[in-house]
């Protein structure tokens, strides 16, 4: 099937799980991360699941894998913190599935929930496992209106979903309420979202056209992204009970074409990929939840940037280039959040690269879906300078047209802690 996606690409943006046995380890021993995958394969969903190796970052998938994705079209997933649960966003079936991870890296399917809009595309969830935020490109269209869709833009919707606080489970199916309503409203094809560390803000990107890597299936949808800025971020202060209040002045500027976005694990600096602009879009969060834009027009990347992730020290910044097929690479200033090229700025990745995380039981490792030729890359990260050398076995092959990747800790690797880089200039 064409791969494609209002809002920001129909790739996938999200989220987080690896977990690995490498090629040359004889037990699950040497296994830092469970790694898993979504895939578009002819529609119906698939999780491709691997382990990955603490010494090279070599990635060997476990017996059963893959596994049914619960829908089609999973687009973006994210593990719960405390490592046991993944959750995968089923783009064409308005799907959430939960799944349960096992120690040996299986997963098992446990709820599906449906969001209020349609066309989920991406997903995050707070630190403490409390709360679900999924973005629907469309939100339900007031009675008697026809539905939002690419020849009816409308706005999209932020949903909110409660977690059980022991296990990180879905509590209930039913959205948490705004008033009447059981979603945020956003504005036309939103793409992604992120909540801060300290869970007090969260924010998705609105991209305000449709950006696609292919010719959309119906006529008179544009191809291109627009020329003139049309992008933003729409901000929301999260409540002590779930539900979200929008901050004053949302939302924000953001670019032309914004598509991915990343938070600091300070919670004080936000990026944004612009895929018109090849830049990212730099700011600093305030103590109010306001975005102070920095550095504007200076991170450059490759072309068409969609898939952004910080490392959890917060002292780097990787960029997937899906038109390139290259990793771009940042230093971070932690005094200021600022970005400046690596002394290794780029990598090649694959074609199509989408989805990019850092492994996080170490974070040594980076990943990359590369969507065009259904495989998964691996790269070593220098944990002193953040430049990345590839795996010498990457790219690993996978299920057809890869989306995202995310990963857990394994074993006691779950214990260890990556200690965020103090304030300064790195």
């Amino acid at each position: 099937m064409k791969f494609r996606k209002p809002g920001q690409i129909l790739l996938a943006i999200a989220a987080s799980a690896i977990v690995g046995l490498g090629l040359t380890s004889c037990g699950q021993s040497n296994t830092i991360d469970f790694l898993y995958v979504t895939a578009n394969k002819n529609a119906t969903g698939q999780i491709a699941v691997y382990w990955v190796d603490q010494e090279s970052g070599a990635i060997s998938p476990i017996p059963d894998s893959p596994y049914p994705s619960g829908g089609e079209n999973p687009v973006a997933e994210v593990a719960s913190p405390n490592g046991k649960f993944l959750y995968v966003v089923n783009h064409d079936d308005n799907a959430i599935v939960e799944f349960a991870i096992g120690t040996d890296a299986k997963i098992y399917p446990q709820k599906t929930c449906n969001t209020p809009g349609t066309d989920p595309e991406a997903i995050a969830i707070n630190s403490t496992g409390t709360e679900l935020f999924i973005v629907d490109t469309y939100a339900p269209a007031p009675s008697g209106q026809a539905p939002y869709s690419q020849t009816n833009p409308g706005p999209g919707a932020l949903v909110a979903f409660k977690l059980d606080p022991t296990h990180q489970t879905f509590s209930s199916c039913t959205p948490i309420a705004n008033g009447s309503q059981s979603y945020w409203p956003l504005g036309n094809y939103p793409g992604g979202v992120g909540v801060t560390d300290n869970g007090s803000y969260v924010y998705a990107v609105n991209t305000g056209s449709i950006v696609t890597t292919t010719t959309p299936p119906t006529a008179g949808v544009p191809v291109n992204p627009p020329t003139t800025g049309a992008g933003s971020i729409s901000g929301f202060k999260v409540n002590s009970n779930g539900t979200l209040a929008a901050l004053p002045n949302s939302p924000f500027s953001a670019g032309t074409a914004p598509t991915a976005m990343a938070i600091d694990p300070t919670s004080r600096f936000l990026y944004v990929t612009d895929s018109a602009q090849n830049q990212v879009i730099e700011y600093t969060i305030q103590s109010t939840g306001q975005l102070n834009p920095i550095n504007e027009g200076l991170a450059q990347t490759g072309n068409f940037p969609n898939g952004i992730t910080v490392d959890p020290r917060g002292m780097f910044v990787y960029v997937t280039n899906y038109t390139d097929g290259t990793i771009s690479t940042y230093n971070v200033n932690t005094a200021n959040g600022i970005l400046t090229d690596n002394a290794t700025p780029t990598l090649k990745a694959g074609p199509g690269a989408l989805c990019v995380i850092v492994e996080p039981a170490l974070a040594r490792f980076i990943f990359t879906a590369n969507f065009l030729e259904n495989e998964v890359s691996s790269a070593e990260l220098n944990t002193v300078s953040g430049s990345l050398t590839t795996d010498q076995n990457s790219p690993y092959p996978t299920s057809a047209q890869p989306t995202c990747v995310a990963a857990v800790p394994h074993g006691n690797h779950s214990t260890q802690n990556v200690t965020v880089a103090p304030t300064g200039n790195i």
